[in-house]
Parts: C-alpha cells; sequence; structure tokens
C-alpha cells in the first residue's frame, strides 16, 4: 500500500485488512475525504516540474533515463514524461515496505528491478510520496550500485513529518502535513487511483 500506515487512518479504518478495507471505506468525493490538492494545482505543478527537469538535463548526449516506482507513481510519471522537452527513456521498479495489511512492515521488497544499461546514464528516480524514506534509500542504494553518472529524485509529495531515513529530493511537487492520502496514483488497498486530485482521509 502507498499513501500512509495505519497510524494515520482515520479511527474508525484502523484494524482493517486489504480484503475488507473496500467495504469499510467511504467513497472520498462523496464522503469521508476532505480535498486536499486540486487536480488543477497538480497539474500546473508538474509542468512546472517538468520544465525544471528538462532545463536540468537539457545537455545530455543520451536520453535522460526515468526510473518509475510502481504501482503509486504510474499516474505522476505518464503527466510527467508528457511535460518534458528533452528524450527520455522509462525503467520501471516496484518495491514496497507494507505487507498485506496498512502498516509498514520495515522490510523493502523489490517484485521488479530494471531491465536497461544504466550504468553511465543519468538517471531520474520519480516516486509518487516519500514519507519514512525505508522504500527510497532501498532502491536508490540498489540504482548506485550500477554506477549511474547521476541519480536524482522527483517525489510528488513529500511528508517530511513520517521520515526516518533522510532523503534527498531533487524535485518537489508539494509538501503534505501528517495525513493518510489518496488520489492520482495514491491508494487505500488498491482502490482509488484514479481520483484526480488528493485527498485526505485522516
Amino acid at each position: 500500500m502507498v499513501g500512509g500506515d495505519e497510524r494515520m487512518l482515520p479511527s474508525s479504518m484502523r484494524g482493517t485488512t486489504r480484503s475488507t478495507a473496500a467495504v469499510n471505506l467511504p467513497a472520498p468525493v462523496r464522503s469521508g475525504g476532505k480535498p486536499m490538492i486540486s487536480a488543477r494545482r497538480i497539474a500546473k505543478r508538474v509542468r512546472e516540474m517538468g520544465q525544471e527537469v528538462s532545463e536540468l538535463y537539457s545537455d545530455l548526449d543520451q536520453p535522460l533515463v526515468i526510473v518509475v516506482v510502481l504501482k503509486g507513481a504510474a499516474v505522476f510519471a505518464a503527466d510527467l514524461l508528457r511535460s518534458l522537452s528533452i528524450p527520455a527513456e522509462l525503467e520501471f521498479v516496484r518495491a514496497s515496505s507494507y505487507g498485506s495489511g496498512t502498516a509498514s512492515s520495515g522490510r523493502v521488497r523489490f517484485a521488479h528491478l530494471v531491465e536497461g544499461p544504466l550504468t553511465g546514464r543519468d538517471i531520474l528516480l520519480v516516486e509518487d510520496i516519500v514519507d519514512s524514506g525505508r522504500t527510497i534509500s532501498v532502491i536508490v542504494k540498489e540504482l548506485q550500485r550500477h554506477h549511474p553518472a547521476s541519480l536524482r529524485l522527483a517525489a510528488l509529495l513529500d511528508r517530511p513529518a513520517r521520515r526516518e531515513i533522510q532523503v534527498g529530493i531533487d524535485f518537489t511537487g508539494f509538501r503534505i502535513p501528517d495525513r493518510f492520502v489518496i488520489g492520482y496514483g495514491l491508494d487505500y488497498a488498491g482502490l482509488y487511483r484514479e481520483l484526480p486530485g488528493i485527498y485526505s482521509l485522516g
């Protein structure tokens, strides 16, 4: 699960499992959810981030390699890619520190690693949200083992109140308070990724 852990859920949702989450979670637009970042604000900021990335990497001899952390960052990465004015390649990694429930296990598991060559390439790692820093720090260490020319991180959301491991974010969309969030790729029990904006359930 991406978007937070059990301590950030409303009291009525704590202790739920993935099998019961969809039943217990109210539809965020109709009830329960509080709008946090509108679709318009997200679109504007992502375009700005695309311009920032394009300017920084404007003199590359090879296409920028964008490594997307699945599944949560897929929506953000797609919009970011379309906002670029430079050539870019896509790779994907799937990693999670969450098990079958809502609380982080503290152990990061990889389900898929990038397949293309990374040595000597400029890499932009794209993540939906950085909170504890555990997952992203493990991914960064794994990518560094390939000896890239450079490695930077773009995150749609930064939730510093949850930070356990310091992570340097080079491109940040929004800094948010200590709330459980869904929408624009972020989910609860696999649901609500399709929401165009970001909603707080806390």
